[in-house]
């Protein structure tokens, strides 16, 4: 299959600023497959390109920078947990969308324990494929657009601090103590997202909606699973948590003693 060709903006409304392109790394070997994804991705006015080989992706993914890379975790050669795995250890945030078997949950729950931000069961539906794509891509550019009038209004971001942590949005670094925490996107965006309202308790499908962008009954397991990697991080005793607490029934509570 032939990628697209790469260019770097299209025109904006006004004439003006040019509005950037989303590059999106498809990683995927059943060619059928790999060509609906890149058909219906391709509506997103997106520069995509399609890799079947997990060694070559890896390679990819670190060598260029993307928006979002949509990956397949049964690949000839490196399988896609591997990859995921070893793009979030070598410090890379780019967005993950996760695709996986039906009947593969515990595939699902390692790859977001490994740090993939959504994840997708095969059959999809080509619409609810755009429409999560287009959610991890709004993030990105929410988080892209508020750095550049943070860095226009201030030259620099006020960091957030509360308690013990120091949260700075414009470079997504995130300290406890002093100690610098390393965060996947979507783990840092839960915690900013928690912090800017300590003591609100958010529902599953609040946070589904506010952080994923999107509301989906069946996925506030994502939540979940997102919630105890947040916990494994900055939390002592995850089993017992200090911060983000659990309210029975309801959802999650993120606090901070005075």
């Amino acid at each position: 299959m032939t990628n697209a060709p790469v260019s770097t903006a299209h025109p904006s409304p006004d004439g003006v600023s040019p509005t950037p392109v989303p590059r999106i790394l498809v990683v995927e070997d059943d060619e059928d497959i790999a060509r609906l994804i890149v058909m219906h991705l391709e509506d997103l006015n997106a520069d995509l390109l399609h890799c079947d080989q997990g060694d070559k992706a890896l390679q990819l993914a670190l060598s260029n920078a993307w928006d979002l890379i949509v990956l397949d975790l049964r690949l000839p050669g490196m399988g896609g947990l591997d990859i995921c795995r070893q793009l979030r250890e070598r410090g890379n945030i780019t967005p993950i969308l996760m695709l996986t078997a039906k009947s593969s949950e515990l595939d699902r729950v390692l790859g977001l324990e490994l740090g993939a931000d959504d994840y997708l069961s095969k059959p999809f539906s080509p619409l609810e494929l755009t429409a999560r794509a287009k959610a991890l891509l709004r993030r990105t550019r929410m988080n892209r657009h508020q750095e550049n009038a943070e860095l226009e209004q201030n030259g620099a971001a006020e960091p957030l601090k509360l308690g013990p942590f120091c949260i700075c949005d414009r470079t997504h670094r995130v300290t406890m103590h002093g100690d610098r925490i390393e965060l996947t996107s979507r783990e840092f965006d839960l915690l900013l997202h928690f912090a800017r309202q300590p003591g609100r308790v958010f529902r599953r499908s609040e946070l589904l909606d506010e952080v994923w962008g999107y509301g989906h009954d069946g996925y506030e397991h994502t939540v979940n699973t997102h919630i105890n990697r947040l916990r494994g991080k900055i939390e002592t005793d995850p089993g017992n948590p200090q911060y983000v607490n659990t309210v029975w029934g309801v959802g999650y509570r993120f606090q901070v003693e005075p």
